[in-house]
C-alpha cells in the first residue's frame, strides 16, 4: 500500500501528527536534562529544576488532553472498523489494535506519576545513599517513559494514521474535525 505523506492526511489527523511533533520535542528536552541530572550526581539545578517542570506541566496538561482527543474521537470510530475488518483477536477479549494504543496511554500516566514523584520524593531525602538511589530510579523511569512515548508516537503516525486514513471517509474525518478542539 501507498504511504499516505503528512500533506494527504486530513485536517484531524494533521493536527495529532502535530502534537506529537511538539511531544518529541519536549521528550529530547527532557532527555537532555535527565542526562544533566545524572552527570551533576542527582544534584538538581535551577535549569533542570526548570526543564523538569515544564515537561511535567505539558505531560499533565498538553499530552493528558491529546490522549483523550485521540480516546474519545478517533479511536471509537476505528475500533468500529477494526472489527467490521475482522483486525480483532478471535479471544474472549477480541481485541483490537485500539486496545494496544490505549494500554500505552494508561501506562504514561503510571510511568509519569511515577517518574515526577520520585524525582521529588529524591530530593528531599536527606541521606545521600537513599537519594541516589531514588534519583537513579527516577532516572530509569524516566528513560522508560521517553522510549515508551517515542515508540507510541511513532506507531500512530506510521501505522494507526495510516490505517485510518484507509478505513475513515472523508465526511467522517470532517466530523471528527469538528468534534477534536471541543475535548477536555
Amino acid at each position: 500500500q501507498e504511504v499516505v505523506t503528512y500533506e494527504q492526511m486530513p485536517d484531524v489527523i494533521k493536527k495529532l501528527m502535530l502534537e506529537h511533533k511538539v511531544a518529541i520535542k519536549k521528550l529530547n528536552k527532557f532527555e537532555k536534562s535527565l542526562q544533566d541530572f545524572k552527570e551533576n550526581k542527582w544534584k538538581i539545578n535551577k535549569e533542570i529544576n526548570n526543564v523538569f517542570s515544564e515537561f511535567f506541566q505539558f505531560f499533565d496538561g498538553e499530552l493528558l488532553l491529546h490522549n483523550r482527543k485521540e480516546e474519545k474521537v478517533l479511536f471509537p470510530l476505528l475500533e468500529n472498523r477494526f472489527r467490521e475488518s475482522g483486525e480483532h483477536g478471535t479471544d474472549t477479549f477480541s481485541q483490537t489494535p485500539i486496545d494496544i494504543f490505549e494500554d500505552d496511554h494508561y501506562q504514561f500516566i503510571q510511568l509519569g506519576t511515577l517518574a515526577f514523584n520520585l524525582i521529588g520524593i529524591s530530593s528531599r531525602l536527606p541521606d545521600e545513599d537513599s537519594k541516589n538511589i531514588v534519583s537513579d530510579m527516577a532516572y530509569q523511569n524516566s528513560l522508560e517513559l521517553i522510549e515508551m512515548l517515542r515508540l507510541h508516537i511513532y506507531r500512530e503516525d506510521e501505522t494507526l494514521f495510516q490505517l485510518a486514513y484507509q478505513l475513515i471517509s472523508t465526511e467522517e474525518f470532517e466530523q471528527m474535525n469538528a468534534l477534536i478542539d471541543k475535548v477536555k
